[in-house]
């Protein structure tokens, strides 16, 4: 069994992808590479092809209709043979020494009679034209290189999320869970960190900057423009986080203030989308949301609606609008949006 399965989802990209695929390949015989051309127009299919060419046995390439990006993550979890499961768009990378660090961790796991759950990293914005790279690090939430659970984890601080960049999900569990993203839907990245989180019992923070997460395109997802027009998709990724599981339920009090908290961002990060749109059709929508979580989950509706986010992002007036702008900055490092 391979310890890695990196599952790349590329759409028209074989104007970054090689570096991505680069970055990976020091791994070796210990790590399999998907690389999940979900229906692309450009030349990302031959470059997907030429690596599994080159690379037998450590290179894959999976061909498909297009999808989407959740469907090209499902396209992996379904091929993955990997012990543990990480995704790496297309156009981001992983630092070598750090990578060494991961490869490390994951032989020790593999050695032991059970697994982690999660693996847990830092990841640095590479944002175009930045003179000082943020890094998102985790050491003031959870124990350094330590097997530990929910009862081990610290406060985490607005904006200290666990992202899709800082995890590696054990393989099985993600097929435990019964995983599938939606197709055709940006955004899903959320999903797929938030759903399994229930399930995890035990987790391991290495404290290596490995993702390396590229911000500057302007077509990219995380674009504040791209995502003001792909509103309804982020609300639909946010409506299929509510109705995962009642996190209100969850017995475990670490882990449902943290769940909570995700929902709380994923709300706001909706509804300033709206705000900043101004347009009658998106505020309508922002509203529509509100009352769909308060007829779905009524308690839930309360905890949010009345927390500081919820209304930051529901006041009138100029008063109202500040507030907001507040919220905004809050999301704006949760996301590393422009």
């Amino acid at each position: 069994m391979k310890l890695l399965t990196f599952a790349i989802p590329c759409y028209n990209s074989a104007a970054y992808m090689r570096n991505c695929i680069e970055s990976l390949l020091p791994g070796g015989d210990e790590v399999e590479i998907l690389i999940v051309d979900d229906g692309s127009a450009d030349e990302t299919s031959q470059i997907a092809d030429e690596y599994e060419a080159r690379c037998p046995g450590i290179c894959r390439a999976i061909h498909q209709e297009n999808g989407g990006h959740g469907e090209a993550v499902n396209a992996g979890l379904r091929n993955a043979s990997g012990l543990y499961f990480k995704v790496v768009d297309s156009d981001d990378w992983v630092n070598e020494e750090a990578y060494q660090s991961v490869l490390t961790a994951l032989r020790e796991f593999a050695a032991m009679e059970s697994s982690p759950d999660v693996l847990v990293t830092n990841f640095v914005y590479e944002k175009q034209g930045a003179r000082r790279k943020k890094v998102m690090n985790y050491r003031s939430a959870i124990p350094r290189e330590e097997l530990t659970d929910w009862s081990g984890v610290k406060m985490f601080i607005l904006g200290q999320y666990i992202l899709m960049h800082s995890v590696i999900y054990r393989t099985g569990l993600l097929r435990d869970c019964g995983l599938e993203l939606p197709r055709h839907t940006f955004y899903v990245d959320n999903l797929f960190v938030y759903q399994p989180l229930p399930h995890v019992k035990s987790m391991y923070y290495l404290d290596v900057n490995f993702y390396r997460y590229f911000i500057g395109r302007d077509d990219q997802s995380v674009n504040e423009k791209v995502m003001i027009g792909r509103l309804d998709q982020q609300i639909r990724v946010t409506k299929l986080m509510l109705g995962c599981c009642d996190v209100l339920k969850l017995s475990d009090r670490k882990l449902r203030r943290y769940m909570i908290r995700y929902l709380e961002i994923m709300m706001t990060v909706s509804s300033i989308l709206a705000i900043r749109s101004g347009t009658k059709e998106d505020l309508g929508k922002k509203r529509e949301l509100w009352q769909y979580l308060k007829q779905s989950n009524f308690p839930l509706y309360l905890r949010l609606r009345w927390g500081f986010l919820g209304q930051g992002v529901n006041l009138p007036g100029k008063s109202g609008r500040k507030v907001s702008i507040a919220c905004y900055k809050i999301t704006h490092k949760f996301y590393g949006f422009n």
